[in-house]
């Protein structure tokens, strides 16, 4: 019997050394969030471009989904790869339309919606910012950009 427990005590002690190294719950708080992203601009919206990012970090970026116009039908421009393996701390999006003038977006329009994975309780700080916006015969536009959470 005395070799038996003899025997375990290596295997008790590499338990112990794991669980102690385990992550405290406090540690992996992770929670899921949805990023409405608006461009607002007087003229017709045919191009753009953003880079969003979380100033500590704490962000995965888990999803993109198209806007409500019809002038950008699919999903806009990302890198995929990068959002399906978890890595991308970071966004760079983007999206055209070759539609004419008077279907594109004017005003406030939901361009994008960025769906991220947080981890930590405090609340994230979020960077947005407009790389590019362009108009219909492809010159640069003023516009500004920001963001709602649904």
């Amino acid at each position: 019997m005395r070799n038996r427990l003899v025997g375990l005590l290596p295997g008790v002690a590499v338990l112990v050394a794991a669980l102690s190294a385990w992550p405290q719950a406090a540690d992996t708080d992770v929670r899921f969030a949805a990023l409405d992203i608006f461009v607002e601009s007087t003229e017709p919206l045919a191009a753009w471009q953003f880079e969003l990012r979380e100033s500590a970090g704490r962000m995965r970026v888990v999803g993109v989904e198209n806007g409500e116009s019809t002038a950008f039908g699919d999903a806009p421009y990302y890198d995929l790869e990068a959002v399906s393996g978890g890595t991308a701390d970071r966004i760079i999006v983007a999206d055209y339309s070759l539609n004419a003038a008077a279907e594109l977006p004017t005003g406030r329009s939901r361009i994008a919606t960025i769906h991220v994975q947080l981890e930590g309780t405090t609340a994230p700080d979020y960077v947005l910012n407009l790389v590019a916006a362009g108009g219909a015969s492809g010159e640069p536009i003023q516009a500004s950009i920001d963001f709602d959470t649904p």
